[in-house]
């Protein structure tokens, strides 16, 4: 067992603090952007019990070079080859089209390490919580519905991860929206 590192998830938790400072999220309530990598976080801890202060720390960082103006560089200096070599399988390719990246990552979900696994199934967990809870303001029952299934599509390829995570996103998709 790793022990745990809460310098190293602090640390993390600022850096995406500091760096999604300025963002939020699509809901119609715009909360903070950084509440979902917290979230994340959370769902790791408290529902799958993962001690791993390094997985805990991708979880925060995850979107960070994604949707931000931080490097794989940046995140190595920072943080170690580990953690940066982890946000980057995690990382989709902004310079494509949306309808590629998704099918991308539908083709690269079963390539991910067992730890980009298990924040991989808790991105999509809470993504779909967020669908359900405070829903993009634009987004129609299709689209949401779309997503939906888009995200157990991804999820699929990558089950017998962690059972707690998987049981989550279970849940989660149960309240995919009928109407």
């Amino acid at each position: 067992m790793v022990q745990f590192d809460t310098n190293l998830v602090l640390k993390a938790l600022a850096f995406a603090a500091h760096k999604h400072r300025h963002q939020r999220r699509k809901g119609a309530k715009a909360i903070p952007y950084i509440n979902h990598p917290i979230a994340l976080a959370d769902l790791l801890v408290r529902t799958a019990n993962i001690e791993d202060p390094e997985v805990i720390a991708t979880a925060l960082l995850h979107d960070t070079v994604e949707d931000t103006c931080t490097t794989n560089r940046e995140l190595k200096t920072e943080f170690g080859s580990v953690i940066s070599k982890l946000v980057a399988e995690l990382t989709d390719d902004k310079s494509l089209p949306s309808e590629v990246r998704k099918r991308r990552q539908v083709e690269h979900a079963p390539s991910l390490s067992p730890r980009a696994r298990m924040v991989k199934l808790a991105d999509k967990t809470c993504n779909l919580r967020d669908v359900v809870n405070d829903p993009p303001a634009k987004w129609s029952l299709k689209r949401k519905q779309e997503y939906f299934d888009w995200a157990k599509e991804v999820v699929d390829k990558i089950r017998g991860t962690n059972v707690k995570l998987e049981k989550a996103f279970d849940a989660a998709f149960a309240k995919r929206p009928k109407r």
